[in-house]
């Protein structure tokens, strides 16, 4: 009786995991498709060549002609900038971890937990501590400003996966490197680094599509314009904010323009996840 009452929870049991996971999976689905489908349906018609090839123009956002070519080139600018900055600090920190660090356990684990609580601060948070220091300084909104708070908002994410993949690294063949004369930045630039390649490109790709997606970080950093930055000293305009702010105007024309500058914004993203998969489904960990 006991036996037949235990196979029946069991069964009871997985039977409701199942449908859970199942009701989960629809509903993030049906969520993803609505989203989607609501950028699409409004979005879709509204773009055209103008809108991507040119700037605003005045009265814009009262339903006048103009496009979101300095938002699209200014989000580039931006990404592609804080992507690079952020690189040149997250490589080496992740090889640092993973060569010196990997000898003192709790200091790994600390670094690493520390480096996920910085994950896990809402941008908007590195937006408005960017904007004290930039007050405290003297400093106007500008490009530069959005590339270093964009930076420093995906730095950890970029440490944390490179880390992760770095952490595949066979421990005899750093050992063997090192027994051969080899240096730790040998083996780290020369082993760790050339075996973890696509990986890291993985994780470039997956901060550089974060880094173009997000607009609290730098909607008090680098400010807004109509016209496409020709220095770092200027501020410029970026797709995320520019869907806030016509998302705000009253004219339904205005608020179509938002969902294609939202679909444009999806597009670029989506193409960003596809490399990032592809590329890690090519590397084998």
């Amino acid at each position: 009786m006991r036996i037949k009452l235990r196979k029946f929870f069991r069964l009871a049991e997985e039977k409701a995991a199942r449908f859970l996971m199942l009701a989960s999976t629809l509903l993030v689905v049906s969520v993803l498709f609505s989203i989607i489908g609501s950028i699409l349906i409004k979005g879709l018609p509204s773009v055209n060549w103008e809108i991507l090839t040119s700037v605003p123009k005045g009265g814009y956002f009262f339903g006048k002609e103009g496009g979101i070519a300095n938002a699209i080139i200014g989000s580039v600018y931006l990404a592609f900038g804080a992507t690079l900055l952020s690189l040149s600090i997250s490589l080496p920190v992740a090889l640092f971890i993973n060569t010196v660090l990997i000898k003192y356990g709790k200091l790994v684990h600390g670094t690493r937990f520390l480096l996920d609580l910085l994950w896990g601060v809402p941008s908007i948070v590195y937006g408005a501590l960017g904007f004290v220091l930039m007050i405290n300084l003297g400093l106007r909104t500008s490009l530069l400003a959005g590339i270093i708070v964009v930076a420093v908002f995906i730095t950890p994410i970029m440490i944390r996966a490179m880390d992760e993949i770095f952490k595949t690294t066979p421990r005899g063949l750093m050992e063997s490197s090192l027994s051969l004369g080899s240096t730790l930045y040998e083996t780290g630039y020369r082993i760790m680094l050339k075996k973890g390649l696509p990986g890291v490109v993985t994780a470039v790709l997956l901060a550089f599509g974060r880094a173009i997606g997000d607009a609290a970080s730098v909607l008090f950093t680098a400010g807004f314009t109509d016209n496409i930055p020709h220095s770092v000293l200027q501020p410029t305009a970026t797709l995320p904010l520019a869907i806030f702010f016509q998302l705000g105007s009253p004219i339904v024309e205005v608020q179509n323009r938002a969902y294609a500058s939202a679909f444009v914004l999806t597009v670029i993203i989506l193409i960003i996840s596809i490399l990032a998969r592809i590329i890690a489904g090519r590397h084998k960990y």
